[in-house]
């Protein structure tokens, strides 16, 4: 495998015109299901609603172009939703933009350093701690808008305990009807899927929901009653850099790109077994990066590749980078002409969108497995790796794993060592 391989340079040999419509209708489909997530998961980190489409867009078409996958699919990603959240928190939007430009050059030189192929020594263990740790703290984060609480002006937090703890200490202000919007787009998410696989759940629940709350005597949240929607194209504006902020985002600029370097490069790995192929790993990191360096220059959040839109853009015959490319271009259309129809969308059901998408990444199956397989090393990386997740954060938490798992499998490794010479 080549250093350096533009999949877009060689994806199209052999390439025939049937080839052709199934990437346009395959880029259709994924721009539909990234539509609702892209808003959702802005909102979910704390941004405006239209940065997630900036991202996607950007990003979308950035990965395609320069990216050592064939059919990835690079935009916001619910992995980041609580990371990205505290650095608004903390820092504002302009440190939010500046630790994505900074985790896009970080992702530039992991890429030029191969550090891709040292991403597989992850243990297992770990990413599935914290990908389930992540699904939590996505949930956590969207009790307030499903039950449709309401907090004292001002009041915010940063920590998943801290959140969890505001839930419970404003249950009184409860809203039913917020609550009741809420559970009837879960109900579609999960019964959609049975009717239709090519139309997304999550847009039929949104265009449902908006009906039903037009109704005067349904009283709750809309992303239009607490955002201001605007359908411009996003603007070229480099944030203002300081050696203090680059020291205080440093930390947050290498969470974000190690968590969309392994999120991405594991998207690769599916999407390979998926169509046959083999990516090049740090090609994929080097494009990733300059995607996020761009996405943070015009006003997005963090980008990397999308496992479940990647899957859906190969189901539905993504076969090259075309796909992505068209992907980004439909959302790009929908941006500047339908954008402000999402100032009617209740935010119960962003909220319920985002359950499912914690459920489909939370990994309890795997998580369950390993508990079942008893090996006590194993479960001992997970639980801890999940729960400093839910607790502290992702650096945090991996870099526990990490050695905790070579500490045991260096002592086992000494200890077969000595009674491989007893025996000799």
């Amino acid at each position: 495998m080549k250093f350096f391989e533009l999949k877009i340079l060689t994806a199209f040999k052999g390439y025939k015109s049937k080839d052709y419509v199934s990437d346009v209708v395959a880029g259709i489909i994924v721009a539909i299901i990234a539509l609702p997530l892209s808003i959702a998961l802005a909102i979910a980190s704390g941004a405006r609603p239209e940065t997630g489409l900036f991202t996607a867009i950007i990003a979308g078409l950035v990965t395609s172009l320069l990216g050592g996958s064939r059919v990835n699919i690079t935009g916001p990603t619910a992995a980041f939703a609580s990371i990205v959240a505290g650095i608004i928190l903390t820092q504002g939007m302009d440190g939010l933009l500046l630790a994505t430009v900074m985790a896009g050059i970080l992702l530039v030189i992991m890429g030029l350093l191969r550090v891709g192929s040292l991403i597989k020594y992850i243990p297992h263990t770990i990413t599935v701690g914290f990908t389930s740790g992540i699904a939590v703290t996505l949930v956590i984060g969207q009790l307030k808008d499903f039950l449709g609480l309401t907090y004292p002006s001002g009041v915010a937090a940063i920590e998943t305990t801290e959140k969890f703890s505001l839930v419970i200490e404003h249950i009184s202000t409860f809203n039913p009807w917020a609550f009741a919007v809420g559970m009837l787009g879960l109900a579609i998410l999960v019964v959609w899927p049975k009717i239709s696989k090519k139309i997304p759940g999550s847009l039929i629940a949104v265009l449902i929901g908006s009906l039903v709350c037009l109704i005067p005597l349904i009283n709750t949240n809309t992303i239009g009653s607490l955002y201001t929607i605007s359908s411009s194209l996003p603007t070229f504006s480099f944030p203002e850099i300081t050696w203090s902020k680059i020291i205080t985002l440093l930390p947050s600029a290498f969470t974000i790109a190690l968590l969309a370097g392994i999120e991405s490069l594991l998207s690769c790995v599916v999407s390979d077994k998926m169509i046959g192929d083999k990516h090049s790993s740090n090609t994929e990191l080097i494009a990733l990066g300059i995607g996020n360096m761009l996405v943070g220059c015009f006003g997005g959040i963090p980008a990397t590749g999308a496992i479940a839109r990647t899957a859906a853009n190969v189901k539905n015959g993504g076969k090259s980078p075309l796909s992505g490319i068209v992907h980004a271009l439909v959302l790009l259309l929908v941006l500047v002409i339908l954008m402000p129809l999402a100032s009617y969308v209740p935010m119960p059901i962003i909220a319920a969108i985002l359950f499912v998408v914690a459920y489909n990444m939370s990994e309890w199956r795997e998580f369950v497995a390993i508990i079942k397989k008893k090996k006590w090393n194993d479960i001992l990386v997970l639980v801890l790796t999940f729960a400093l997740t839910v607790i502290f954060d992702l650096v945090k938490a991996i870099a526990v794993g990490l050695v905790i798992h070579y500490t045991i499998t260096l002592i086992k490794l000494i200890i077969e060592r000595r009674r491989a010479k007893a025996k000799a």
